[in-house]
């Protein structure tokens, strides 16, 4: 029996691979699992509004290929906010939030990670947080509907760029399907940025730490970092993450034009699995 489940971001592969394609190279480069994305492209927010027929062909290449989708980024609220000044958008953002519940259920997915932004494009006031705290509370009765978690993401913004920020509204909606999936490149930027510690933040959401992505950063740089060129220090969040009880992680990284992707998957294992052996002496 496994002691983890480690998945791979879907969005470390082409947009032009089959889902067929995509879960075969996952499970070739040895991952156990792929994280869906759905962010604020038309193209994947379609995905939200697919029909069985759709539905159909992921399932059956999960069950074909052995390998699950099992978890969903939804970044799609970054055009459509919970706490959105335009009320339609607002409106917008809990449909998407009701349509990623329903496909969660049909596909077996058992995590939705959340983007912790009240806002994105616009500023920030009492009242998108307000507005976002009485959306999101009806976000968790969607998902305790259907015994979905969900789990915010620790972002890039100061609104929710760590642990603790993200345990606030935790506890504030206060629903055992709410809690925090930390990005552990995003939490380390914000140490580096206010003096902080990153095990102390992780210990901050003990007991509700649903998920966590693996991504690499250098300061003010949280994205398209290769592992092993940045500053998170990976052994040190897997080992605090692991005495905190997650089990599932997911290592986040991006498919760049003129690389050979089956490579950079091989390789991003690899570095990972050996930081899971350091860390917990878990093979």
């Amino acid at each position: 029996m496994k002691k983890y489940l480690l998945g791979l971001y879907e969005k470390a592969m082409p947009d032009s691979l089959s889902w067929v394609e995509k879960l075969l190279a996952a499970k070739k480069a040895g991952f156990d699992f792929v994280e869906m994305s759905i962010d604020e492209t038309e193209e994947r927010l379609a995905r939200l509004n697919m029909d069985a027929a759709w539905i159909g062909e992921v399932r059956a290449a999960m069950q074909s290929t052995g390998i699950p989708v099992r978890s969903i980024c939804l970044s799609g609220h970054r055009k459509f906010p919970l706490g959105c000044p335009d009320e339609g958008k607002q409106q917008r953002s809990l449909e998407i939030m009701q349509n990623t519940v329903k496909l969660a259920a049909v596909l077996g997915v058992r995590i939705i990670q959340l983007a912790g932004y009240d806002v994105y494009y616009e500023q920030g006031t009492d009242k998108t947080r307000a507005d976002f705290a009485a959306n999101l509370k009806s976000c968790a009765d969607m998902a305790a509907e259907e015994g979905i978690l969900m789990g915010f993401e620790t972002m890039e913004t100061p609104f929710m760029d760590t642990t603790a920020k993200a345990m606030r509204y935790v506890r504030e909606i206060d629903s055992p399907y709410l809690g925090v999936y930390p990005d552990v490149g995003n939490i380390t930027n914000a140490a580096m940025l206010y003096g902080g510690d990153v095990v102390e933040d992780l210990e901050s959401g003990r007991g509700h730490l649903v998920a966590v992505h693996l991504k690499e950063t250098v300061p003010g740089r949280y994205r398209e970092v290769p592992f092993g060129t940045g500053q998170v220090d990976f052994a040190k969040v897997i080992r605090k993450t692991w005495e905190l009880g997650v089990r599932r992680y997911v290592v986040e990284f991006w498919h760049l034009d003129g690389q050979d992707y089956t490579v950079e998957l091989v390789k991003a294992n690899r570095f990972m699995r050996g930081c899971f052996i350091r860390a917990a002496g878990a093979e």
